[in-house]
């Protein structure tokens, strides 16, 4: 019941007290008891109404702050959500862009290794036969040359593949430590983003529990504001029915 209807209840109560006030004047006992029971049952009656209408109205407060904070608690959820899976998805294109680069230059770094390769060098020993194979040879000393030809090419077979293999073993060592450089690099990235991850996690907390205590605040104000309300009814109520 709005303003004017609760003025109109406040005349006729009015108009009914002044009435009763004329029949105890003129001694209509009778009517001024009619009367008098009559305000009674009428101040009960606006009471009880004033006190429903309080409860239901209190009531759509309270429902109206929880509806206010389920909204905004999944909006809160929704948006955290959003911004999260943008991170992961920026973390995960960031991991894939450094393992591509890595290959890349791998392969370039191979490559390079390959193309820095020198040819051998070979031992005095070697180096001083084939001289006396080139003498013997000049000198027409074609059996001895032969001899000292054979001694020296199973030489140099075997200070060849003993300079490939001193390569290789180079070649593996150096790309293994490229390779731990590299894992090096991408470890520490995972590291950020798990830092980055925890880092927005934490936030989250922080921001929901501020949000909660919003809410917990705003809760315990209406609360305080309904409880106050509901006082100060009581109190006109026991002043009306003196």
């Amino acid at each position: 019941m709005d303003s004017a209807e609760d003025s109109a209840v406040n005349d006729f109560l009015q108009i009914l007290e002044e009435h009763r006030r004329n029949c105890e004047r003129q001694g209509k006992y009778v009517e001024a008891e009619i009367a008098k029971n009559r305000l009674e049952e009428l101040k009960v009656h606006e009471e009880n109404r004033r006190k429903e209408a309080m409860r239901s109205r209190q009531l759509a407060e309270r429902l109206g702050v929880e509806e206010a904070h389920m909204l905004e608690y999944q909006q809160f959820n929704a948006d955290w959500d959003k911004k999260m899976g943008e991170y992961e998805s920026h973390a995960s294109d960031l991991v894939e862009a450094m393992r591509a680069r890595h290959q890349n230059e791998l392969t370039d770094f191979q490559q390079a290794l390959l193309g820095k390769q020198q040819r051998p060098k070979f031992s005095r020993e070697l180096l001083n036969l084939r001289k006396i194979q080139e003498t013997l040879a000049k000198q027409k000393d074609y059996t001895e040359a032969h001899k000292i030809k054979l001694k020296c090419d199973a030489l140099e077979a075997w200070e060849l593949e003993k300079w490939k293999n001193a390569k290789q073993q180079e070649m593996f060592q150096r790309e293994a430590k490229f390779k731990h450089q590299k894992q090096q690099e991408l470890i520490a990235l995972q590291k950020r983003i798990q830092t980055g991850r925890e880092e927005q996690k934490k936030q989250r907390e922080l921001d929901l529990e501020r949000l909660l205590q919003r809410y917990r605040n705003v809760k315990n104000e209406l609360e305080a504001q309904q409880n106050h309300e509901r006082i100060r009814m009581e109190k006109a109520a026991q002043l009306g029915m003196a």
